[in-house]
């Protein structure tokens, strides 16, 4: 074990950030995925709303399917592949977890850190929506400004189809 740090126990891992040159707007052609069928509609979708959110504690959006494949993003310094990945991986947990504690269904996971905060929706059918947030906003208003941006994709997937 030469070069590799060693891990201090309880340590948590950052996430994967993106490399230089990424853009860092919302990348309208990029950030569709054409190979899945809810791409072209969740990026359009994810454009319409963006201006819409609270900007004041909302950090970013992600658009993944529930197979954990991109297919919209307006995020900075986050690797979108990856958290798309994690967000499938994060409501399949949150759906055992809470059936398994006979809560009835998931409607989301939500996670705090030192540097802010995350929740991964199930939006409809095969999409997740994922909302990140400040450091500073208050896990009651983070929950208030997520269920906010929810709402505002599933109105505008509704009215695309």
């Amino acid at each position: 074990m030469t070069g590799m740090p060693a891990e201090v126990p309880g340590t948590p891992l950052p996430l994967p950030m993106r490399t230089q040159g990424a853009a860092h707007a919302f990348p309208v052609r990029q950030g569709i995925r054409q190979a899945h069928p809810e791409a072209k509609a969740t990026a359009k979708a994810l454009d319409e709303i963006r201006d819409k959110v609270d900007r004041a504690n909302i950090t970013g959006l992600l658009v993944a399917s529930r197979d954990g494949l991109l297919l919209a993003s307006d995020t900075q310094e986050i690797e979108d592949d990856s958290v798309a990945a994690m967000s499938a991986a994060a409501v399949g947990l949150a759906t055992r977890f809470i059936g398994q504690a006979g809560l009835g269904e998931a409607r989301g996971a939500m996670f705090q850190g030192s540097l802010g905060h995350v929740c991964v929706f199930p939006v409809q059918g095969s999409v997740l929506l994922v909302v990140f947030a400040r450091p500073d906003t208050t896990m009651g208003l983070f929950n208030v400004v997520a269920r906010q941006a929810l709402t505002l994709l599933q109105d505008a997937l509704n009215t695309a189809n």
